[in-house]
């Protein structure tokens, strides 16, 4: 998408209106993003998908600076975005019912690394923060991977280091990650 990038990099360099001819090319694929985060969940959560677009947009808009040089960089803002919302969520949940059930995402859409079919998105969380002190580009990975959707090529572009790089990356969050969640 060479307009989108064109876009990303005008809106970087401060055109405030680029931000709207975006949404229009990334809308679809954010709402994807949100709707295979979402798919799992029980039927009546609070949470839509077009709620967590619409979140993710507005907090875009609310970006001081935006240096993209790609799609893939935006992607990864998007994602890192979306884990925000979908976090603070489920702690206000988990507040409001004051230890009530767990909120929960379906770990189809990325490679497993629990050999539950679906982890607890609090527990996701804070064994990431736990893993990016001591290793943060590992958690940019999974958080690229799993609330990005994506591909190793795209997250190695993202992080400006070679693919093979990623995938041991990969392999070993996806361990550790596996012995901190079960």
């Amino acid at each position: 998408m060479p307009a989108l990038t064109q876009l990303l990099i005008r809106w970087g360099d401060g055109d405030k209106t680029a931000l709207d001819e975006i949404v229009p090319l990334v809308y679809q694929e954010l709402r994807r993003l949100a709707n295979s985060y979402l798919k799992g969940e029980r039927h009546n959560h609070t949470l839509q998908p077009t709620a967590l677009v619409h979140e993710v947009y507005l907090r875009l808009a609310g970006q001081q600076s935006a240096d993209f040089q790609n799609q893939a960089q935006f992607f990864g803002l998007a994602s890192k975005i979306m884990r925000n919302i979908l976090v603070d969520h489920a702690r206000a949940q988990k507040r409001a019912k004051r230890g009530g059930s767990q909120y929960r995402l379906s770990l189809s859409q990325a490679d497993r690394f629990n050999s539950q079919s679906e982890v607890d998105l609090i527990a996701l969380d804070d064994v990431l923060t736990a893993l990016a002190l001591t290793n943060p580009q590992h958690s940019r990975i999974v958080e690229l991977r799993y609330f990005g959707g994506l591909t190793i090529e795209e997250v190695a572009e993202v992080l400006r280091v070679s693919h093979a790089t990623v995938e041991r990356g990969w392999q070993f969050a996806r361990a550790w990650l596996r012995t901190q969640l079960n």
